[in-house]
């Protein structure tokens, strides 16, 4: 493999960076490199923005509206959006179900959904998750009913990533319960309007409502919704479980945390510390040995092999990698990355100097506030997208044999 970028790849990128650094909204990205709350339409403004541009739906192939770009323009491209401080993409519609309904819908369906996803207009979220099905998703339990011309549905999801936004859901159902687990799921896309579902917010530990609990009753659904064929949706599910796993990786957001880690340690003055330069050093040597990991991926896009087989293997390290960063930014500022105050976090507030005298918390700087909650917040990265330890059975199966 070639790790040098041609001249022509080098020109994209920097054509990529101009254009990012004079569309990319500046209270946005000052957000993104201080860690703090990104509301709905941060998200959707930038997505929208990217949509304007046609690079939304950047890893599309330009019969479905992408760009066509190649593997290395991707990647580059994720890299120059992460490094200035743009939002991550929400990945639910343009990296997870997009591909889905490329693969596998059909031309209505592909006329009828793709251009709201490549826009940044429409909102989708995940319907995998159930109570008692997370790693063992072929037990999921939600359950949907042919009736004429459309499906009724009842059940319940859970962890639904930002489902408090959603428009639409991709949805894995259970349409029989004939023969083994997995061959009784279908995939079917779901207004959330529609009448029957109820979203309830769940407030975490770094004091975000980032997940929800759906709830369905006697949910109606078009038949036209179902993607592919009846009792299928277990392949559809997998091929879509491989862009997420890819994702989650997001080598882009540690090389760039990477940094913000770097300046932390510099000003709270343990940068001189030899020791704790050695754990910096450890994790950058992991940051590009992932990020040569998912070159070969991209490498393989490129050639048309199989690339998805180490999918697994990227979850494992990547999400691992975001909460040893998390963990070395908290040691970094000690005492003064412990207080969790969610209105001091939201201002961006981390103590008063003049204060230290009548009991207050002096000598913390802005940059430690979110420090709590991010380091809350990337305990999930280890369990969601499948848990580390089942990705590594999977691993070993079909990786190792």
């Amino acid at each position: 493999m070639d790790l040098a970028f041609t001249p022509e790849e080098q020109a994209f990128r920097e054509e990529v960076r101009a254009w990012v650094q004079n569309n990319l909204p500046k209270e946005i990205s000052h957000k993104v490199h201080n860690a703090l709350r990104l509301t709905r339409d941060d998200l959707q403004g930038w997505a929208k923005i990217l949509g304007k541009k046609g690079w939304l739906g950047f890893g599309w192939p330009k019969e479905f509206g992408g760009p066509g770009w190649t593997a290395v323009q991707k990647h580059l491209f994720e890299e120059e959006c992460a490094l200035a401080g743009a939002p991550r993409i929400i990945p639910f519609g343009p990296v997870m179900v997009a591909p889905v309904i490329m693969a596998f819908g059909n031309p209505e369906q592909q006329k009828r959904f793709l251009p709201g996803i490549a826009s940044g207009e429409v909102w989708w979220s995940q319907g995998y998750s159930e109570p008692g099905s997370g790693s063992d998703l072929a037990s999921v339990k939600t359950r949907a009913e042919r009736v004429g011309d459309k499906y009724i549905v009842n059940g319940q999801k859970t962890w639904t990533t930002l489902g408090q936004h959603g428009d639409w859901m991709f949805n894995l159902v259970r349409t029989s319960t004939e023969g083994k687990p997995q061959t009784g799921i279908s995939f079917l896309l779901l207004d959330m309007k529609s009448p029957g579902v109820t979203v309830r917010p769940i407030k975490l530990l770094d004091g975000e409502c980032e997940v929800n609990e759906v709830f369905f009753d006697n949910v109606e659904v078009p038949a036209e919704n179902l993607i592919g064929e009846e009792n299928k949706g277990w392949t559809y599910a997998k091929h879509l479980l491989s862009h997420e796993r890819t994702n989650i990786a997001d080598v882009n957001r540690s090389k760039r945390e990477l940094e913000r880690l770097k300046r932390i340690a510099k000003t709270e003055g343990v940068w001189d510390d030899q020791r704790f330069r050695d754990q910096i050093a450890l994790l950058e040597v992991d940051i590009v040995a992932l990020e040569m990991m998912v070159l070969r991926v991209l490498s393989a896009e490129k050639s048309g092999k199989n690339s998805l087989d180490i999918a697994g293997l990227l979850k494992i390290k990547g999400s691992e990698i975001q909460q040893r960063y998390a963990e070395l930014m908290m040691l970094a500022a000690g005492p003064f990355a412990m207080p969790f105050i969610e209105e001091a976090m939201e201002a961006g507030w981390q103590g008063d100097a003049t204060a230290g005298a009548l009991g207050g918390f002096p000598g913390g700087v802005t940059a430690n506030a979110p420090l709590a909650s991010t380091y809350f917040n990337l305990r999930k990265t280890t369990i969601y997208g499948g848990s580390n330890e089942v990705q590594r059975n999977i691993v070993a199966q079909t990786v190792l044999g």
